[in-house]
């Protein structure tokens, strides 16, 4: 597992999968906001792709998020987009309605830097995210991103054009010490 302060990111369990997509995918206007693609429904008992981990895919790396302090499931965290030969990749991350508010999103960015730059290797990391989601612009800019662009009116999110703004951090930018 990789530890922050608050959180630890580990492998996904199958038991997560229930919990991540009721909380998570299942909320029509969280998941619409998340995804770059319209909601639809997921059939219980399926595998659903955004959940089910493919240990064989090398691009995308998913981990389930829980609190240092009792192990309980509060979100999801991914690095994807790995691109081995330019050494960057992107991060995401989603906490369930109970755990917003309290600090584990800067945390779970923190634990994403570093298993980016210092297990993996790579050189730059890259957040996209919808203009209005003030949580995640506060949680990458205390780890140190610098918003690099706007993409105007580029993500279709529940009957309007949402703007989308460009964060990235390289790895001689990081510093370890910041959460």
């Amino acid at each position: 597992m990789l530890r922050g302060d608050k959180v630890g990111l580990r492998a996904r369990h199958e038991d997560d999968i229930p919990v991540l997509r009721a909380e998570l995918y299942d909320d029509v206007v969280n998941a619409s906001r998340a995804e770059g693609g319209p909601w639809r429904p997921v059939t219980p008992g399926s595998k659903d792709p955004r959940l089910v981990v493919d240990d064989t895919e090398q691009g995308h790396v998913p981990f389930s998020v829980v609190e240092l302090a009792g192990g309980t499931l509060v979100g999801t965290a991914t690095l994807w987009g790995i691109d081995h030969h330019n050494r960057s990749a992107h991060i995401g991350l989603g906490l369930l309605p109970a755990a917003r508010g309290k600090g584990y999103g800067t945390d779970v960015v923190a634990v994403l830097c570093h298993y980016g730059f210092v297990v993996r290797g790579l050189h730059r990391l890259g957040i996209e995210t919808l203009s209005d989601n003030a949580a995640m612009l506060r949680s990458a800019e205390r780890n140190g991103f610098v918003r690099e662009g706007v993409l105007r009116s580029s993500a279709w999110v529940m009957g309007e054009f949402m703007d989308e703004v460009l964060l990235g951090l390289l790895a001689q930018d990081w510093k370890t010490d910041r959460h």
